[in-house]
């Protein structure tokens, strides 16, 4: 069932007024300059590109990564299997019509979820202690298992993050849990459980593919929240009806995510060279 809430018509709106529209012209032109500049002036091809995402908020220590073809993915085995879930996690929901549900999963659902992230926790904390010579840990980690709580942690991420766009971009979002119960939950476990065998497998015919999904669904994930920020600031709660409403939001939302990211990997850059650190 769809929510009642009405949009705002555009003359009630803060951007309707000239001095307004001119910011939101402005923002937006700045916006289409910075996602051309990471385009163009970044360095690297397609798989560049994705490395570049990749090296802004993964370790991407070799021994902790996949390679596929003999070429490391992107991301390490956890992050890969984070947002390849995360992937799976918005198919599936998208699968069973949930484009726009506008609520958490169900109580029970969402519990389990929470445990997945838990036990990703867990596992990255028993992992990281392995990179003290001596320190205790409770069990040798693999790269099998980085990659398999990874993915349940992505499944969570989707079914959170959704909803908290849908609720803040859409007009028209609807009165729907984004997964309303076990069965739905073991829908989006399976499919996880198929791309780990995938990326397990390392198929080099799959190079591109695995590691193009998985440094996109980054910019996807965080395009989706700065577009919810963008959309807050711009006081639109709630305004589009479409995805030509929620474009220009979500242009924003992509350039400050790739603002972001640039960022991060001049600062990771700098200081690798400046500690010596060597990944």
């Amino acid at each position: 069932m769809q929510t009642s809430q009405v949009a705002p018509s555009l003359k009630e709106t803060p951007l309707a007024r000239p001095a307004h529209r001119r910011l939101g012209v402005f923002v937006l032109t700045v916006a289409l300059i910075i996602i051309g500049a990471w385009i163009v002036v970044m360095p690297g091809g397609l798989l560049g590109h994705a490395d570049l995402v990749g090296y802004a908020i993964c370790h991407r220590i070799p021994e902790r990564s996949f390679f596929v073809g003999g070429v490391q993915l992107p991301l390490c085995a956890r992050c890969s299997g984070t947002y390849l879930g995360a992937l799976t996690g918005f198919v599936v929901m998208a699968l069973l019509g949930r484009r726009r549900a506008a609520n958490l999963p169900s109580p029970l659902v969402l519990v389990l979820l929470v445990l997945f992230v838990a036990v990703m926790g867990l596992d990255g904390a028993n992992s990281y202690l392995t990179l003290f010579p001596g320190a205790p840990h409770l069990y040798e980690p693999q790269n099998w298992l980085r990659l398999t709580t990874g993915t349940l942690e992505g499944i969570a991420l989707a079914a959170v993050i959704l909803p908290v766009f849908n609720q803040t971009m859409w007009a028209n979002a609807t009165d729907e849990h984004s997964l309303r119960n076990l069965r739905e939950l073991g829908v989006a476990v399976l499919a996880g459980v198929a791309v780990i065998v995938v990326v397990l497998a390392e198929p080099p015919a799959l190079l591109y593919p695995l590691a193009l999904l998985s440094s996109g669904t980054v910019l996807w994930m965080l395009t989706l929240i700065n577009s919810v920020l963008a959309t807050i600031a711009a006081r639109r709660e709630n305004y589009a009806f479409g995805w030509q409403d929620a474009a220009p939001f979500m242009v924003v939302g992509l350039a400050m995510t790739l603002a972001e990211l640039s960022t991060i990997d001049l600062g990771r850059a700098y200081l690798t060279r400046l500690l010596g650190l060597p990944f």
